[in-house]
């Protein structure tokens, strides 16, 4: 069995550097996340004991960055030289040419408060919740309010924590579940867009200001972010960001009316616009949708609350924006029990969420996807792994239960209210 070799996560900015860093291969691979000042273009994985010629290090480095690139460029005079010059180490001409096709996309004049609420909700994670806190108070803009749900916490670690931070409400929110937690912060929240993130997540020091920008610029009802790996020195963190990322790309992506109806008959994958460690809603748009389904997530079915409230979004034919300009960073599970755990949950919240989307619109494929598609996904991965299931398929068994699990959990709870009614809303 060959030893599992850590991945050295190494920024890259291109708006500095006129030559890449000497790379160590020697028992370890490089995740290179390549930069131009705050907007990440793309991505390398370079693997261990094989370091790449200049040559075709460059022209990886050109493929990676290549549709931000071209998506960065699309309202200015295309130039098709700037790959050669990337190509013929001329990075000089190369620095020269982005900086006026990202010039646009730089935030100038930043304010230093935004009408944004961060909701942070968290159980009994004190110690991963003081460095989310810490990066979001270094943000050179600030949301206009921070809460922290506590929620169904076990000591009061959480609460004397968020004491030592001013201007930070704390709730006490004694049902369990993520659901619960993220609609509690909601309804306590006073500004008009409110932005989720998760206690393991730190921040850029741009986020809030990109969230808000989103808004402000367009009439998108929720936006998702761009999350990047903060860690890749487990193999299960391999694993994941390989396999089950939350990075969604490095360019726009507009999800509406047109992207639900593409993809009806399979039903919609909603999973895929992004991640609740990073996304935002107008605040208004929970009067129309409803709140987030306290059947699903965390504490619940395990998952997916977050997907199935896009769903209900694009079901009512508003729009959601893919911006990964908002940046966060996630640190993936380090074991790979752990890892076991947690893609059982998102397999049975997704099973569970998929139900629960087909019976709000019949026409929705989901049943389809999950009774036909899913077996034989899992048939061909179970074939492929075979003997030896490592890497990726170590996870299948804890995958094929968690499906199962999420149908019987959709059986059981199927007629149960999806969240209870705030007083003001009953």
């Amino acid at each position: 069995m060959n030893p599992h070799h850590p991945y050295q996560i190494t920024p890259i900015y291109l708006d500095k550097q006129q030559a890449l860093p000497e790379l160590d291969f020697n028992r370890q691979g490089h995740y290179l996340v390549l930069w131009w000042k705050e907007i990440v273009l793309g991505h390398l994985f370079l693997k261990p004991g094989r370091p790449l010629p200049e040559e075709e290090l460059y022209h990886r480095l050109v493929e990676a960055v290549a549709p931000a690139v071209a998506f960065y460029a699309k309202e200015q005079p295309q130039n098709g030289q700037w790959q050669e010059w990337a190509l013929q180490n001329d990075l000089s001409r190369w620095a020269f040419f982005l900086d006026a096709v990202m010039a646009p996309w730089i935030a100038a004049d930043m304010p230093g408060s935004v009408p944004v609420t961060v909701v942070i909700c968290t159980r009994n994670r004190a110690g991963a919740l003081k460095h989310c806190l810490d990066s979001i108070k270094r943000m050179a803009c600030q949301p206009a309010e921070i809460i922290v749900v506590d929620n169904a916490r076990e000591n009061d670690a959480t609460e004397s924590l968020v004491g030592t931070y001013d201007g930070i409400l704390y709730i006490d929110e004694p049902t369990p579940g993520l659901s619960y937690a993220r609609n509690t912060g909601l309804r306590k929240a006073s500004s008009p867009i409110i932005a989720y993130t998760d206690d393991d997540v730190l921040v850029h020091q741009d986020w809030i200001y990109r969230v808000w920008e989103t808004f402000a610029g367009s009439e998108v009802a929720a936006m998702t972010g761009l999350v990047i790996a903060s860690e890749l020195q487990a193999e299960t963190q391999l694993i994941f960001e390989k396999h089950w990322s939350f990075n969604r790309g490095y360019t726009d992506t507009i999800y509406n009316a047109a992207y639900f109806k593409k993809h009806l008959s399979k039903g919609p994958p909603v999973w895929r616009i992004g991640a609740g460690a990073n996304m935002a809603f107008r605040k208004g748009i929970f009067e129309e949708v409803g709140l987030f389904d306290e059947r699903l997530g965390a504490g619940a079915s395990g998952c997916s609350e977050d997907s199935e409230m896009w769903y209900r979004i694009l079901l009512k034919r508003h729009t959601i924006l893919y911006n990964p300009r908002a940046i966060a960073f996630h640190r993936h599970r380090q074991d790979i029990k752990a890892l076991h755990s947690q893609l059982y949950s998102y397999m049975r919240g997704f099973a569970a969420a998929a139900l629960i989307q087909q019976s709000q619109y019949q026409q929705a494929g989901y049943k389809r996807r999950l009774f036909l598609d899913m077996p034989r996904y899992y048939g061909k991965l179970l074939y492929s792994g075979f003997p030896g299931y490592r890497f990726r398929f170590k996870t299948l068994g804890s995958e094929i239960r968690g499906i199962l699990s999420g149908i019987l959990f959709y059986i059981q709870h199927r007629r149960r209210p999806a969240y209870t009614k705030h007083p003001a809303q009953a």
